[in-house]
């Protein structure tokens, strides 16, 4: 099967690409290392641009179940929820819809979502039927295939939504290869295979599983991760971290775990490549890392600042070659009398709290995994160790993380109260939780609730939310575009369509001033 009929899309939003995904100045755990052989804990972060006037263009395939326990309020749900998506894109942005049941069908190949594209959908939408069985793998494969298929793929991002209510009784999706398309996968009830569809996800890269519990309405889960998707400002983002070994003091370096992310280690030179793929306006990838120090003790003793290594990203954008950006230096004061205590800076508080956010993370895949084997209070118990964990977290402006992975955990502990509750959304919601802090990417995981935990959410998927809920309650009110947005982000802050540029250069602009003072500095 050969689709190559998608349409020409609109020209991307385009525009200058330097500083839109940038790496802040390394953070350590200590502040200082000894002589003899040491470790240091580190954490190296990238971070994209919050401005959304430059982006990637959206190629997205809906793939639906219109099986038959999808009838009436879920039909009706996917259906509004579709109908919002439909009207968010601009002819920038292409969209198929793939439905399945016994087997799977290609409803329309990618079209340039203009306004007469836009009402063709919607029918298409409107008419929708639920029957039959539900087979995710032929859903999957034809999505993939859509995709596969193009002919326009420069400066475009290709993603599939999935969404099932039920368990697959043909074949098993697990296997099918995403490739480089990303997946995000919408578990809807609790009777879906909600297993499965975090497997799903979490086999593409950078994908993430979503739980909308029954009775929620789905454009909202639908709106956040489609508030992402609008504002992808780079692609094939990577960050090396090459050790020096020969001229400085490192043997080793370790990712610690808790990067969801595609990392590789050169078994000759001991760099380390983690491939995170795309990059939504305002997001960010903490890495954090283990360096292991030589022992320098009989040839140094006295304090001096030990070189480590080299963190260097790069990406590509609006269909430019990829280009290494500034490497940041990794070092670390050695010292014959070292603290080995946590530092007590702002920045070595960010590390702790980091490493602590990963430790909760686990926390919660240990207690699901309890909760499977019917432990239900070795589960909970679980968790409330995580809980009282956060009281060591110490954060200039901190308030907000703890107060989120406090009510996440709350949550839980909530839905493993017993067999049934855990089973019809507790399951979910811990898969859901788990994807998102790996991915370090939001996931919907209680529906449409005000007290949804919005952890790693965006402003622009903060905006798409009001909108869905507006949208739920008034389907004939206008929703503005994608286009408009942007629009309206820069009436509220006019200077950022230069933002991203002008910080750029002034970092450039630091950073050369910082390298003639280290050069100066030995002659003053």
């Amino acid at each position: 099967m050969a689709f190559n009929d998608d349409e020409k899309p609109s020209a991307s939003n385009t525009g200058r690409t330097k500083g839109l995904v940038t790496i802040k100045q390394v953070k350590y755990f200590k502040d200082d290392a000894a002589l003899t052989a040491d470790t240091v804990t580190a954490e190296v972060e990238i971070n994209a641009t919050s401005s959304t006037v430059v982006r990637e263009g959206l190629d997205l395939v809906a793939v639906l179940d219109v099986s038959g326990t999808m009838a009436e309020e879920k039909l009706e749900s996917m259906k509004k929820a579709m109908v919002f998506v439909i009207m968010k894109l601009t002819p920038v942005d292409r969209l198929s819809i793939v439905t399945f049941s016994d087997g799977a069908t290609r409803l329309n190949p990618l079209r340039s979502m203009t306004t007469a594209a836009q009402n063709d959908l919607k029918a298409l939408v409107d008419g929708l039927e639920a029957r039959g069985a539900t087979n995710i793998k032929a859903g999957l494969e034809i999505g993939l295939a859509v995709l596969a298929d193009r002919v326009h793929t420069k400066a475009r991002t290709a993603n599939i939504f999935l969404m099932s209510d039920g368990h697959q009784n043909a074949g098993d999706a697990r296997q099918v290869n995403p490739g480089q398309v990303t997946i995000y996968s919408f578990g809807f009830g609790q009777h879906t295979d909600h297993q499965l569809m975090s497997d799903i996800a979490k086999r593409s890269a950078g994908g993430t599983f979503s739980s909308v519990p029954d009775g929620s309405k789905v454009s909202i889960p639908f709106s956040q991760l489609l508030g992402g998707l609008l504002t992808v400002v780079a692609q094939d983002v990577e960050l090396t971290l090459t050790p020096k070994k020969d001229e400085g003091d490192v043997d080793t370096i370790v990712v610690a775990p808790g990067t969801d992310y595609k990392t590789t280690t050169d078994a000759a030179t001991g760099v380390v490549t983690i491939t995170f793929g795309t990059l939504f306006a305002g997001e960010g990838r903490r890495v954090v890392i283990t360096l292991t120090l030589k022992d320098v003790s009989a040839t140094e003793n006295e304090e001096y600042d030990a070189p480590l290594a080299e963190a260097q990203h790069s990406f590509t954008a609006q269909g430019r070659p990829r280009e290494a950006q500034v490497p940041q230096d990794i070092q670390i004061k050695r010292t014959p009398t070292p603290s080995q205590a946590p530092g007590a800076s702002s920045k070595a508080r960010q590390v702790q709290a980091e490493i602590a956010r990963r430790q909760h993370a686990e926390a919660i895949r240990q207690a699901r995994l309890l909760a499977d084997d019917g432990l239900l209070d070795d589960a909970r118990s679980t968790l409330v160790d995580a809980q009282k964990a956060l009281d060591s977290i110490v954060l200039d402006d901190g308030k907000k993380l703890v107060s989120s992975l406090r009510a996440e955990l709350a949550q839980l502990i909530k839905l493993m109260e017993t067999k049934e509750i855990y089973e019809a959304q507790g399951r979910a919601y811990a898969l859901a939780s788990e994807t998102c802090h790996g991915r370090q990417r939001y996931s919907a995981r209680g529906g449409d609730e005000d007290g949804d935990v919005r952890l790693f959410a965006t402003p622009r998927m903060d905006t798409y939310r009001e909108q869905a809920k507006n949208f739920e309650k008034d389907p004939t009110a206008p929703v503005p575009t994608a286009d408009e947005d942007v629009k309206q982000e820069i009436l509220a802050n006019p200077i950022s369509a230069v933002s991203t540029e002008l910080a750029y250069h002034l970092r450039m602009a630091i950073q050369a001033l910082q390298a003639i003072e280290k050069i100066v500095a030995p002659s003053t």
